[in-house]
């Protein structure tokens, strides 16, 4: 088991690679790259046969350095430190603060194995991995890396557990009292991750993390853990009271809005008040028929 520290002072306890799985592992990888480097040599045979001696020598070593140390470099930038072989055995190379590694761990790193692993036939790469309580072989030690183990076999579940309500109901009245405004944001990350990742580390290690987690919280709410109270249960205890304040805030908030009244259009201006259409006038009465003659003595019609 390794501390590693993040740099929000979280430790993370991962478990790191060993001699066997990282051997097994540089295997398979170089496998991988071995069959790459022939078959390319193959299709540049068939591609360009009358190739002379000096000219196929200095291709072939091209093609070693690029295969052997070009390819692994690549291959660590672009996937934070997962190669086939590791991919295939859970491992991940990690910077020893735990953040994903760069190009110039992985350039580094590469170039000390070829030395190394390939050149040096992967014996002081042994040694030091044997020597080192991490696992480090050189590489490692000159780039600020190791290797841990990504797929590990969990001992509890990963969740946040609340603590039991019997706990709650004897710590209420103190729990309700507490300030909790002087608690940071970090604090609280802090403790819901060693809350959540309890059962994958060791006892001893997650007690002692506990520990000083509530000392540091019970400085802040000037309510130090009662005697014979585990300081995971108290973590939690207090986790569970901020939660719980949390979700009565936000359904107050959800209440007050149901209930406020909505505002009402107000009343539009006469000035903007459609027009009625004007009524259609009344069709004029017919004229009456005139009788009698005209001045000529032509008789009108009646």
């Amino acid at each position: 088991m390794s501390d590693l520290v993040t740099g929000e002072a979280v430790v993370l306890g991962l478990r790191t690679a060993k001699l066997p799985s990282r051997a097994l592992a540089v295997l398979l990888d170089l496998v991988l790259e071995i069959v790459a480097f022939f078959a390319c040599a193959l299709v540049l045979m068939l591609v360009q046969p009358n190739l002379d001696g000096a000219a196929a020598a200095a291709i072939m070593l091209s093609l070693m350095v690029f295969f052997l140390v070009a390819v692994p470099v690549l291959v660590e930038t672009f996937t934070r430190g997962k190669s086939l072989g590791k991919l295939a055995l859970g491992l991940r190379v990690v910077r020893t603060d735990g953040g994903p590694v760069r190009f110039r761990h992985a350039l580094v790193r590469g170039l000390v194995g070829f030395f190394e692993i390939i050149m040096l036939t992967g014996a002081p790469a042994a040694i030091c991995s044997l020597i080192s309580p991490e696992g480090r072989r050189l590489g490692d030690v000159f780039a600020g890396t190791l290797v841990v183990r990504e797929r590990v076999t969990t001992r509890g579940t990963s969740a946040f557990t609340p603590p039991p309500p019997q706990l709650l109901h004897a710590l209420g009245a103190e729990l309700v009292r507490l300030d909790l405004s002087a608690v940071p944001d970090g604090l609280w990350l802090a403790i819901r991750q060693l809350l959540s990742r309890t059962g994958q580390l060791d006892p001893a290690v997650a007690f002692r993390m506990a520990a000083g987690l509530a000392d540091e919280l019970a400085a802040l709410t000037r309510w130090p853990a009662p005697a014979g109270l585990d300081p995971a249960s108290y973590l939690a205890a207090v986790l569970t009271e901020r939660q719980r304040r949390e979700w009565a805030r936000a359904a107050g908030r959800a209440s007050a809005s149901a209930s406020a009244p909505t505002a009402q259009t107000p009343p539009m201006p006469p000035s903007q008040l459609p027009t009625p259409p004007a009524t259609p006038a009344a069709p004029a009465a017919p004229a009456a028929p005139v009788t009698g003659t005209t001045d000529s003595g032509f008789a009108l019609p009646g």
